[in-house]
């Protein structure tokens, strides 16, 4: 290969890796070494190679440090009895002299003027223009894990601000289960754990990935993506949402399941702005587009507000709240809701009111609102057995959803009865109807043959009578 071409070369590796050229160059270099003493070196030297990239010509040193010579050692080809320590107490670690990489103080003279102990030193070797065919292989085999580690290193450079930011990927190949994405110069990897359930994906299909971390460990360099971390919700409402992006309509906290269900809620920083207006958008074109990004993951907006009962009732919309008893220093709340309310507030397995438990860091439990007595002054009274099923809920799991789910199942089965009975109910008025039905014709029946029987008789009498 001519001069020309092999630094063609070069440019364009450097160009399609994202490598600079002065790296490029001292991989070159480390590769030339690792083939100068494949070929005409030893095994413990260390060969250092300067390439010009104008000319095309090289230099070859060989590197030696400069150390005492320990005669005494060397004679005895042992180690010395008694060990010395310096001034701090440590013990001094004698280094046995080694010929192939240490050079003498009056030795290393002839190359520089004043050497010191431990300072390198280069001892120029001639030069080669001819390499046998396994130290190019050694070449091409350093060159290539050089150009890797280079790889990497840009990628990380690169990348390293952009954690916790959305970014753009398109799905270049997928293995087994892990799906990995072309995101520019670097590949991102997407593993189950942050797959979103159910969704299904393509080569070439388009994707809105959340950066996790850089994994300098595996490979290839690549990046951990997530399709289900909470905070990308967060991402892209300031991509969508000017008032996000600005800071004036700010995202105090979000509850997410992914591929289901997510709750945000918002607070506006200057009056006369709705949050929830400003994220949802005119006809909810905002949202949409985050809905659409998302698969279809439905979404609720609710305003943030500090006072804990109004948010607590927000946090459960669309459920209406009746009635709220909040215990602060638990952080426990009990909602009291209408018997048609009771299956939304809880939610399908108790999704929506944990959700809600989530978004405001409350333990919330669900009640059926029953009627409670007044008192003089138009306050409720809680009776005897709404006081005995709040001490029966003090109880509760970190979240306060302890019996959700069996308060979801127990309605659905009074929905699933309520509904047979109205069947029963209008099977047993049909067959009422059909009776009575039954029992006009019967009469209508008797009194015809009632009539024809008076007539018959009447006709015998006359007949007799003549």
């Amino acid at each position: 290969m001519e001069h020309k071409q092999f630094v063609s070369a070069i440019n364009q590796i450097c160009e399609e890796k994202g490598i600079s050229m002065e790296k490029a160059m001292k991989i070159v270099e480390a590769s030339l070494a690792a083939a100068y003493k494949k070929e005409y070196g030893k095994k413990g030297q260390m060969i250092k190679v300067n390439f010009d990239e104008i000319s095309g010509s090289m230099e070859v040193f060989q590197i030696k440090i400069v150390a005492e010579e320990d005669d005494e050692l060397n004679e005895d080809e042992g180690e010395s009895t008694e060990d010395e320590f310096d001034e701090n107490g440590e013990k001094i670690v004698k280094k046995k002299f080694n010929i192939d990489k240490n050079i003498t103080v009056e030795e290393a003279r002839e190359y520089k003027k004043d050497p010191e102990i431990d300072e390198e030193i280069e001892i120029p070797l001639p030069s080669k223009d001819d390499f046998g065919r396994i130290a190019a292989q050694t070449a091409k085999q350093v060159m290539i894990q050089k150009i890797r580690e280079a790889e990497k290193e840009a990628i990380f450079d690169e990348f390293q601000d952009k954690e916790g930011e959305v970014v753009n990927g398109n799905v270049q190949r997928i293995e087994g289960r892990n799906v990995f994405l072309d995101i520019g110069k670097a590949v991102g990897v997407l593993y189950p754990a942050e797959q979103i359930a159910g969704e299904r994906y393509n080569i070439g299909q388009r994707l809105k990935v959340f950066i996790v971390r850089i994994d300098r460990e595996a490979k290839e360099a690549s990046l951990v993506l997530s399709r289900t971390n909470s905070e990308i919700i967060r991402k892209l409402f300031e991509l969508e949402v000017p008032e996000i992006f600005s800071k004036t309509v700010e995202i105090k906290s979000i509850a997410r399941e992914a591929g289901s269900r997510t709750k945000v809620a918002v607070f506006s920083n200057e009056d006369g702005i709705d949050p929830v207006g400003s994220c949802v958008g005119q006809r909810g074109s905002r949202i949409q587009t985050i809905i659409n990004e998302l698969g279809g993951e439905k979404i609720d907006i609710t305003q943030w507000s500090d006072d804990a009962n109004k948010f607590i009732q927000n946090a459960l919309s669309p459920a209406k709240v009746v009635h709220l008893d909040i215990d602060e220093e638990k952080m426990y709340a009990i909602a009291f809701v209408e018997e048609d309310q009771l299956s939304l507030a809880i939610g399908k397995q108790g999704q929506n009111v944990r959700l809600a438990a989530k978004l405001t860091g409350w333990k919330i439990d669900i009640l059926e609102d029953k009627k409670k007595e007044r008192a003089d002054d138009g306050s409720e009274k809680v009776g005897k057995d709404d006081e005995e099923k709040i001490e029966d809920k003090e109880d509760v799991s970190e979240e306060g959803n302890s019996i959700v789910e069996e308060k979801a199942e127990n309605a659905e089965k009074e929905t699933k009865k309520k509904a047979k009975k109205e069947k029963k109910t209008d099977t047993s008025d049909e067959e009422e109807v059909e009776e009575k039905v039954e029992k006009k014709k019967e009469k209508k029946s008797k009194k015809k043959d009632d009539d024809g029987e008076k007539t018959t008789k009447s006709d015998d009498k006359e007949k007799k009578k003549k």
